[in-house]
């Protein structure tokens, strides 16, 4: 029994403690899988995630992270209360103590705007912060300066909100920084000097934003710094002497800003430079060789400057390391040095727009075996480029830009199989037959406008499996060759200028991957096919044709730009345009539109060009708000009603355009370019505005019969340059709030029925250099400015009552006198006489002498049209600068 006592006890012993081994053990396994987070920490990221908005995947653009292209993913879905938030997607915790040393939470689809409140700040470990390719804005930084662990932080391409404001000096206290970037946002003002004070950083990014000034003094202290980008800001100054310090630099982008000066010869103290790029500013002088003897230096970006002289490479012994050089663009003149042979490593070199002044031996070229890109376009050279032996030099050559130069017969013999290009340029050479060795090419893009080729476009073309840029504009072309297969990769076809006729392809619907599509400027008639409306395009341009009926109802939901000004299209426009989200430019001038105004296009959230201009819209425009509105041209319709005073005062983006526009806003396609134009009348001329998305604004409200008084609020919209108001029927004063229209340029109120004075403040507007005052009721003095002064005297005809000193020198004869006026001067009345007496003579009749006396008295007194015409007398014009 004993026995059996101890065998049962030992058994029980053993089970207890195998038990509570294997409890302990279990709670122990849990600490790291179940336990980790702190809850101070969810609750932080919880409330983060609050703070935001998870837009839909569907309608987010692709993320470019570490120069790859990812597609958005909502990783705060994952998020849930009632799980480890270390284990959540973008985050890591410390395995010790739980707290999140890290939050990735880039290509997240999310937006909203910083407060200084965010719970963000309560993650008080963390290390890493990266929320690069969101739509998050704000003043992001004041809160980041209170993270002194961070180690690296990435805020970049924050899509179309972006972090903005200043860059606080506080960034200076995350000493432990090593990695920076807030490139591709809206920060502005000067670069804080504290920037200096991050000794452990080794690579800072702060490209493609609005920061001002001169790079400060205290770089020179980043002595750990390899990578450094301040590349398209608006930085200036000379070469940033200071970063002639960081002797570890590899990689420095001064790009596209304006910087002036030379570029000094001591830049070999970079020793480890291996990439220079400084292209897009105003350096001037000459290219320093010493550039050349880096022994690490592979990339040499130099486009677009001022450099001027002779192009100088220096000794050279033994093949450089160079691999790209990029010179293009500048003032370089005189023989392209033959020691260019000796670069035997280039890959890529862009010599385009060097001024040769003479013959060019294009067999010092024919070296660089490893060449992929060639830009030697307008080399300002008599040489022509016989095409088959100049491709003969190269076995890998894959981009080739000769635009603006000569050739021989491009066609007399057959090309060489290999090099098989992707890219051709030659555009603008004189070509008159299409260069059919790019058949047998593996072509990509080719651009063959400006040239005078003629005929149909070969069918052939269309059959090219990888071509995704086509450029025939500028061309005599007649027709589309036929094929039955076509291009499904094609991407941008611009047939522009030239001579197609009939009804628009058919087979265009079958390039299911277009994007952009121009056909401006030809003949073709008929309908706009129905079955475009299955095409995704960005850019759709057909301005300047023949085509007649309405618009397809279901228009494209992609399209950026859609301009069909100048056709025979009637009808309304169609609601459908209101599902156009991206919708920037929409034209439709010069056709036969019969509609009302289109109030419900303001839902359009990036609308910035409207142009209603030569149609029948009619009825009243009652108060709207167009936040991105820059230029509006509603002139020559039926437009009526009067205007609130507050009319504009929604207009947001003519109030401050800066913070409106975007570096991107013209570049729809990364490398390519599409540049949106148009035709406005602007200082009494018409004129073909291109780039309308950068900078310019106008707002064209004439030709219809608006009446009552023009609104107060105008004065609101600071960024003006152009406003016409002229052939209405408004009435009352010129506003006096038009002298805050500081950016205004040219200024038309004539044909109306506006009395009182001119307000004295246009006189102070300094770019204000046309106006039109014409066919009105004004009166009182005329404002005294220099460019009052300088006005035809048209500007002010037929307003009777004005008068002053812009007008008595020059423009007596189109104004009554006043009562501030005296005409029994002795001048007037020397005047008086000798008119008298030519009203006297040409009367002729002896007996009537007296009686011709009488009635040239009442002649004068009354001042008939041709007198008071300023074509008759003392006519004065002046050249009024075109602007833009």
């Amino acid at each position: 029994m004993k026995g059996f006592w101890n065998l049962t006890s030992t058994i029980s012993l053993t089970l207890s403690i195998l038990f509570l081994f294997g409890y302990s053990y279990e709670d122990v396994s849990a600490v790291p899988t179940t336990h980790l987070c702190r809850p101070d920490q969810r609750d932080a990221l919880l409330q983060f995630k609050n703070e935001f908005e998870v837009l839909n995947s569907s309608f987010a653009y692709d993320c470019i992270i570490n120069k790859t292209i990812v597609k958005p993913h909502r990783k705060t879905v994952s998020w849930m209360n009632n799980s480890d938030c270390c284990n959540w997607e973008g985050i890591t915790c410390n395995p010790n103590s739980g707290e999140v040393i890290e939050l990735n939470l880039s290509c997240s689809n999310l937006r909203g705007k910083f407060h200084s409140k965010s719970s963000l700040r309560n993650l008080h470990s963390l290390t890493t912060l990266l929320l690069s390719n969101n739509e998050f804005s704000g003043p992001i930084m004041s809160l980041i300066g209170n993270l002194s662990d961070l180690t690296s932080l990435d805020l970049s391409r924050n899509g179309f909100s972006d972090f903005s404001g200043p860059i606080p000096s506080s960034i200076g206290n995350l000493s432990y920084l090593t990695f920076l970037d807030l490139s591709s946002n809206r920060f502005s003002g000067p670069i804080p000097s504290s920037i200096g004070n991050l000794y452990n950083l080794t690579d800072l990014d702060l490209s493609g934003n609005y920061i001002v000034g001169e790079i400060p003094s205290s770089f020179g202290n980043l002595n750990q710094l390899t990578r450094l980008s301040v590349g398209l800001n608006r930085l200036n100054g000379s070469f940033p002497i200071a970063l002639l310090n960081l002797t570890k630099l590899s990689y420095l982008a001064l790009y596209e800003n304006q910087f002036t000066g030379t570029i000094p010869h001591n830049i070999t103290s970079l020793s480890k430079l291996t990439t220079f790029d400084g292209s897009n500013n105003a350096f001037a002088g000459t290219l320093p060789s010493s550039l050349f003897t880096i022994p690490s230096m592979e990339s040499v970006g130099l486009s677009d400057n001022q450099l001027s002289r002779i192009l100088e490479f220096g000794n050279i012994s033994s093949p450089p390391q160079l691999r790209e050089l990029y010179v293009g663009n500048n003032n370089l003149r005189g023989p392209i040095p033959a020691t260019i042979s000796k670069f035997t490593n280039l890959v890529e070199l862009d010599l385009s727009h060097y001024k040769t002044q003479g013959p060019v031996d294009f067999s010092i070229f024919s070296h660089l075996k490893l060449l992929k890109l060639l830009d030697l376009s307008h080399l300002d050279t008599t040489t022509a480029i016989d095409l088959n032996d100049f491709l003969s030099y190269f076995k890998k050559l894959e981009r080739l830009d000769l635009s603006g130069n000569h050739f021989s017969a491009t066609n007399k013999s057959p090309v060489p199989v290999s090099p098989l290009l992707h890219q051709l340029h030659l555009s603008g050479c004189g070509i008159t037959e299409f260069p059919e060795f790019a058949r047998s090419q593996n072509m990509e893009w080719l651009d063959i406008s400006n040239n005078k080729i003629k005929g149909q476009v070969p069918g052939w073309l269309w059959t090219l499996p990888n071509l995704t840029y086509l450029n025939l504009s500028n061309n005599t072309f007649t027709g589309f060759g036929n094929s039955m297969k076509h291009g499904l990769s094609m991407e941008q076809l611009f047939a522009s200028n030239n001579n197609f006729t009939g009804n628009i392809p058919s087979f265009i619907c079958d390039l299911r991957g277009l994007l952009i599509l121009d056909l401006s400027n030809n003949n073709f008639s008929g309908v706009i096919p129905r079955c475009m409306e299955n095409l995704y395009l960005v850019v759709l341009s057909l301005r300047q044709n023949r085509l007649h009926g309405g618009l397809p109802e279901n228009i494209f939901e992609s399209l950026t730009t859609l301009d069909v000004g100048h056709n025979k299209l009637t009808g309304k426009l169609p609601k459908s345009l209101i599902n156009s989200s991206f919708l920037e430019v929409l034209n439709v001038e010069s056709n036969f539109f019969n509609d009302t105004f289109p109030f419900w296009l303001s839902s359009l959230p990036h609308l910035k060009i409207l142009v209603l201009r030569s149609n029948a819209f009619h009825g009243p425009i009652h108060d709207t708000s167009f936040p991105k509105l820059q230029i509006v041209d509603i002139s020559q319709n039926h437009f009526n009603g009067s205007l609130s005073s507050d009319y504009f005062v929604k207009w947001s983006a003519m109030l401050s355009l800066g913070k409106n526009y975007d570096q991107w806003d013209d570049k729809y396609m990364g490398v390519s370019y599409y540049h949106d134009s148009m035709v406005l009348m602007n200082k009494g001329l018409e004129m073909e505005l291109v780039r309308i998305l950068k900078i310019y604004t106008a707002l064209d409200f004439s030709g219809n019969k608006f009446e009552g008084e023009i609104p107060r609020s105008i004065g609101l919209l600071k960024e003006l340059h152009v406003l016409n108001l002229s052939n209405n029927a408004f009435t009352g004063h010129i506003p006096s709030s038009l002298g805050n229209l500081t950016a205004l340029e040219s200024l038309d109120v004539s044909q109306n029925q506006l009395s009182g004075e001119i307000p004295q403040e246009l006189g102070e507007l300094s770019f204000l250099s046309y106006m039109n005052f014409s066919h009105n009721q004004l009166t009182g003095l005329v404002p005294g400015g220099t460019q009052f002064q300088r006005l035809d005297c048209t500007s002010f005809e037929d307003n009777p009552g004005l008068f002053g000193p812009s007008l008595d020198e020059d423009c007596r004869d189109i104004h009554m006198p006043t009562p501030h006026e005296t005409p029994e001067s002795e001048d007037e009345e020397e005047e008086e006489e000798e008119v008298l007496s030519w009203i006297a003579a040409v009367i002729g009749v002896i007996p009537g002498i007296a009686f011709g006396w009488a009635i040239g008295y009442i002649l004068f007194s009354y001042k008939p049209e041709w007198f008071m015409n300023p074509f008759a007398r003392n006519k004065r014009r002046i050249s009024s600068t075109t602007t833009h």
